[in-house]
């Protein structure tokens, strides 16, 4: 896949932020700048999204990019790693996200979280009362606000990026362990869903 459409020229300012942050332009926003309106908004948006602090950052980016995996967003998934090692998250733990259910790294909330997220992404959404409720009483209802509307964010992202035709742009490449290819499917996560249905947890 390739971009769908040329890269926009971006204002100096805007692209050499970037270049000092991620040592590059971003493709996403390259692609978007075609109206800058809607460039613009979502950049002002994803600054707040990234103010929000009631839920522990390491789930968050662990429920990104599993929605990245799963979406197919390989942009997504890649900065995401790129940003788990940044934030100091075990990068032989977050290298495993896209195989998460196989792999023996993950504590029970985190995979909790990232069973959730996926729930939340397929289509129709696969969440189950038990699934939401057993979460709310792990992280209380100001964090559970937020992974929701933070995993419905990374939704738009995912699924933009992807209809963009934006790929990778090597980011995880500087973090020494190479990402585990993805392999879930809406199957497993509406199977995990109903597994939380019926009591049974992430294993």
């Amino acid at each position: 896949m390739a971009l769908r459409l040329p890269k926009a020229q971006l204002p100096t300012e805007l692209s050499e932020n970037m270049i000092r942050t991620f040592g590059t332009a971003l493709e996403p926003v390259e692609a978007v700048w075609h109206n800058p309106a809607v460039a613009t908004a979502n950049l002002d948006f994803s600054r707040r999204v990234a103010e929000w602090d009631a839920l522990d950052e390491g789930l968050k980016s662990f429920a990104h990019m599993a929605v990245a995996a799963q979406v197919g967003c390989g942009w997504c998934l890649d900065v995401g790693y790129f940003q788990a090692r940044n934030q100091g998250l075990d990068p032989a733990k977050a290298s495993q996200v896209p195989n998460w259910r196989a792999a023996e790294v993950f504590t029970a909330l985190e995979r909790e979280v990232m069973a959730y997220a996926e729930a939340m992404t397929v289509t129709p959404p696969a969440v189950t009362d038990e699934q939401y409720e057993h979460l709310l009483g792990e992280l209380g209802p100001a964090a559970m606000v937020e992974l929701t509307a933070y995993v419905a964010f990374v939704n738009m992202a995912t699924r933009n990026n992807t209809a963009n035709g934006v790929r990778s742009q090597g980011f995880s490449d500087s973090c020494g362990i190479p990402l585990a290819r993805p392999t879930v499917t809406a199957d497993d996560a509406a199977d995990t869903a109903a597994d939380v249905s019926a009591g049974v947890r992430p294993a």
